[in-house]
């Protein structure tokens, strides 16, 4: 169940052609369980793909047009509550869309978007499929599951371009980042309850997702993320965090890397503070919001670009002026932080936690997603309603990911004597193959 800004919650099933056609289903829900449908969305085009992206490396740019938007109720609550925002937000040949008082029909399908009446009442619903103009395709090898078997299993995973997190932006914003991956119907990891439910529905019915138990928010411990993150505004990181439950105060690194492989990085930072006991979310059913207080920064660049930029940044903005060397770590918190970086100290974000668990019983966190701006939550109104990748608990880490050698660090010292923090180059990373989407 995807929950994405809003919140909305939704899944989605996409099917592509030899021929360059595309149909796709996305299916909207009440909760963030996806078992209370409230409308289905059956979408019609064509895709071309066009070049290797300029701006996200590793993905590929695409052209899309769509022939026919449809929807389906499955409700009269949801019928009455899309027919108000249409009739109330659309121009002249959207403003009769549904008389008001009309009666639910179940299965009944009404057309949003029409390429030869040149009929389009999708905007009052955010609707837009600008995330196929970026993607990229995954593939890697899944060990068997069952012990007394040896092997692998492949994987095939469809990355789409990244929905803005602000509402008003998400018609005309042209994806730089990416959304969680798509699972191969085929070639999908496994166990996957939901890939079948949701493969083998329709606009009519709707999947419905098994039960899945709520669990307490539980911290404490180390977590760190499953493969290289993609972000906006061509950003490309790992995360390894540190909680604190006794006393309440966290750790973090972000380690940041130049190519969508992270192999190549560029700098380092860790981050340390306090954060609030959780309440849960108002907004996002199923969320915990907290508040982080980051008090302290230490800043490690990690090759000769970035050496160049913090040198040259302004007297008294970031570390000791001119004093910067590659894999040297210095500490930011006297000059409040880094301005070059964006790194402001002390500073307040306001987040958005959620745990799960996935198939194999590991646990996985959920923290809000960046704003796409670039900005930071640094007020309450700013608070994310979407959660980026999960960060698997180290404990359960070990079992899939075979090339974390160890979630320790080289040691190199800095000029005063201190342990300075260099990554192991490849230990840490998954190696993943990059395919891009094909058709004849």
């Amino acid at each position: 169940c995807e929950v994405r800004p809003g919140p909305e919650f939704l899944t989605r099933s996409y099917l592509f052609y030899a021929n360059r056609l595309f149909k796709a289903y996305q299916f909207y829900y009440w909760d963030p369980s996806c078992r209370d449908p409230s409308y289905s969305l059956v979408i019609k085009g064509k895709l071309r793909l066009r070049q290797a992206s300029w701006i996200t490396r590793g993905a590929t740019e695409a052209d899309y047009h769509l022939h026919k938007v449809g929807i389906v109720f499955h409700s009269q609550k949801a019928m009455r509550e899309v027919a108000a925002w249409i009739n109330q937000t659309s121009g002249e040949g959207c403003s009769g869309f549904l008389p008001p008082g009309r009666t639910w029909a179940p299965g009944a399908l009404y057309e949003l978007l029409s390429a030869k009446t040149e009929r389009d009442c999708t905007a009052a619903l955010g609707f837009a499929m600008h995330e196929l103009s970026l993607v990229r395709v995954e593939k890697h090898y899944q060990p068997l599951l069952q012990p007394q078997q040896s092997g692998s299993r492949l994987v095939e995973e469809l990355y789409l371009g990244d929905i803005h997190t602000e509402w008003v932006e998400r018609l005309h914003y042209r994806p730089t980042g990416y959304q969680r991956p798509m699972q191969s119907a085929v070639h999908h990891v496994h166990p996957c309850p939901a890939c079948g439910i949701i493969y083998r529905a329709d606009e009519h019915h709707p999947p419905i997702l098994p039960v899945r138990a709520q669990l307490p928010m539980q911290l404490s411990g180390s977590w760190v993320s499953t493969h290289c993150e993609v972000r906006p505004a061509v950003l490309f990181l790992t995360r390894y965090f540190i909680f604190h439950g006794n006393n309440h105060t966290w750790e973090g690194y972000y380690y940041h890397y130049s190519d969508p492989l992270c192999k190549q990085p560029t700098f380092t930072i860790y981050a340390s503070g306090h954060y609030t006991q959780g309440i849960p979310s108002s907004k996002v059913r199923g969320g915990t919001e907290l508040a982080f207080k980051v008090t302290q920064a230490r800043v490690t660049a990690m090759d000769q670009v970035t050496v160049m930029m913090l040198n040259s940044s302004e007297p008294g903005s970031c570390g000791l002026t001119s004093s910067w060397s590659a894999g040297v770590e210095q500490d930011i918190t006297p000059t409040n932080g880094c301005l070059a970086l964006g790194i402001k100290l002390p500073h307040t974000e306001y987040e958005l936690f959620k745990t799960e668990q996935d198939t194999k019983d590991r646990s996985l966190l959920y923290i809000g997603e960046r704003p796409t701006d670039g900005s930071s939550p640094d007020s309450p109104d700013k608070r994310p309603t979407s959660y980026q990748a999960p960060l698997i608990q180290c404990a359960g880490a070990s079992e899939e990911f075979s090339n974390y050698v160890s979630l320790k660090y080289l040691g190199k010292k800095d000029a005063n004597g201190n342990e300075a923090l260099k990554p192991l180059p490849v230990a840490f990373l998954l190696f993943i193959a990059l395919l891009f989407l094909r058709w004849d």
